[in-house]
């Protein structure tokens, strides 16, 4: 008897690290909700492109800063594909290169509403779901940080950076409280990786030129980080959780 496909849902999976986690997973036999905020076109992409691994998918949008629309969001996945096994955490922002001295409360309160919030909101969905205490069967949650909640990136983006410590300790955190539970939550902390995050902030440049400064010499790829995303939903990691995994090439 075939093992029925577990079933993920990846957040911000339209393109860089969340579509290629999703292509990642899909190849590792699970069943992916692609989740979009703006760009319907790219997620149907990555969904096709899951569905021609053999895999099932469904596309779903919210804004992850908006408690409703996540709530139905997580209703849809659990219509089209099924209850959820696996969550992971992508979907953020980040903004142009700034001081502090220089940003508004506007664009700091929402790089926390999405990063943070909706990635709170986005858990505590998972766990209801996942959660043996609410009768489900355990699962994984993987939360996507950043090495910028080590080096905090004055100058540049202390905001987005503050934003990922609590991600930071979220994994942590959450991992603790429902560890008796079925569910292991881990979190993956990136580098400078090669995706189109550095051209929304006007960083493109200056993240070539660090560079110099990455021991491996070189920005990582999405495909790189979706490696160690999906070995932590997989029972490869079965005794790991609370952890956050560094790929960041030695920075």
């Amino acid at each position: 008897m075939n093992t029925p496909a577990k079933i993920l849902l990846v957040t911000g999976a339209s393109r860089g690290i969340g579509a290629a986690t999703a292509l990642r997973a899909a190849a590792a036999g699970w069943d992916v909700a692609v989740h979009y905020r703006g760009d319907a076109r790219a997620a149907e992409d990555v969904a096709a492109a899951v569905r021609a691994q053999g895999r099932r998918a469904c596309v779903v949008q919210a804004d992850v800063a908006d408690e409703a629309q996540v709530e139905s969001m997580f209703r849809q996945v659990d219509i089209v594909l099924g209850r959820l096994d696996g969550l992971v955490n992508n979907a953020g922002i980040v903004d142009v290169a700034q001081r502090l001295d220089e940003m508004t409360a506007a664009r700091i309160r929402r790089l926390f509403d999405v990063n943070v919030l909706g990635a709170f909101v986005c858990a505590r969905e998972a766990v209801r779901r996942m959660s043996t205490r609410h009768g489900g069967a355990g699962g994984a949650i993987v939360n996507l940080s950043s090495v910028a909640a080590r080096v905090s990136s004055p100058g540049i983006y202390v905001d987005y950076a503050a934003t990922k410590a609590a991600i930071d300790n979220l994994t942590l955190g959450l991992a603790r409280e429902v560890a008796q539970e079925g569910i292991r939550v881990n979190g993956v902390r990136p580098g400078i990786i090669d995706t189109e995050i550095h051209a929304t902030s006007g960083m493109l440049q200056r993240a070539q030129a660090a560079v110099a400064q990455i021991p491996l010499q070189r920005m990582g790829t999405a495909d790189e980080i979706a490696q160690a995303v999906v070995f932590l939903l997989s029972e490869a990691s079965s005794y790991t959780t609370g952890a956050t995994l560094d790929v960041s090439g030695g920075r």
